[in-house]
């Protein structure tokens, strides 16, 4: 498509166009992450991913900013850094938000298209390789050590797109960590619907060891309830994360 044929459009054409380019951008961004993971391993592709997110990212920024005319500061929108505490929080929990959307409409779409079984299988399989490259990122965010540690996992469990979203409760002693979903917008809209758990324990055998793992290899992780299993009415998820002696 010329300059020409875009000025044809109208605004509010040209403005459905410009999210389409978002997301055709997100769509061959994981494509690349995906075909990487099925060239060199999982492991790699994080690492790569790391390496190419941080030229891409101030080169984006960099051209938006010339377009649209804001002011950039090491990188990043000035407008960003100076807005206000309380406003970069809500944006960075609506924006868990959406993450979880998406998750969730990927998963309605393909069990209306096909079936539950089907559903879970994808679902599970993005989990055990969406966990890993969330750990590797909030690690490096943190800057935390090859080996931090039940710490390191506190820490990090902290910073995962689900904490902005659900109610977790972190008990700690000093060979393990007990983490309990206590609220879960998943569990709790379909309990307000008067429908039956999800059994998400398949997805979460595929995430939290992985995310673990990630963080510190020594760590071990034993689930002590999820759905199917039946659980108390203070959580519905609850998980064990220890280093064995």
């Amino acid at each position: 498509m010329t300059v020409e044929s875009l000025k044809k459009l109208s605004n509010t054409e040209l403005a459905r166009y410009v999210i389409d380019v978002l997301r055709r951008m997100m769509l061959h961004y994981g494509i690349w992450f995906n075909e990487v993971v099925h060239q060199l391993g999982l492991e790699e592709a994080i690492r790569l991913e790391e390496q190419a997110s941080a030229s891409f990212f101030p080169i984006a920024i960099k051209r938006l900013s010339k377009t649209l005319g804001f002011k950039t500061e090491d990188d990043l929108p000035v407008g960003l850094v100076n807005m206000e505490k309380g406003k970069l929080i809500s944006l960075i929990r609506a924006m868990s938000f959406n993450w979880l959307a998406g998750d969730g409409v990927w998963f309605r779409t393909v069990e209306d298209n096909y079936d539950m079984h089907i559903s879970k299988r994808c679902n599970d399989t993005c989990w055990s390789r969406y966990s890993p490259l969330e750990a590797a990122m909030i690690k490096s965010f943190l800057q935390l050590p090859p080996q931090s540690g039940l710490d390191g996992l506190e820490q990090a469990l902290d910073f995962r797109l689900y904490a902005h979203i659900n109610e977790q409760a972190i008990e700690r002693s000093d060979d393990e960590l007990i983490l309990r979903m206590v609220k879960c917008l998943v569990q709790g809209t379909r309990k307000q619907k008067k429908l039956p758990d999800y059994p998400c324990k398949s997805a979460g055998l595929a995430e939290f060891p992985a995310f673990a793992r990630t963080i510190d290899p020594r760590i071990k992780v034993e689930c002590i309830g999820c759905p199917p299993d039946e659980h108390p009415r203070e959580w519905f998820c609850a998980w064990r994360f220890y280093i064995p002696k």
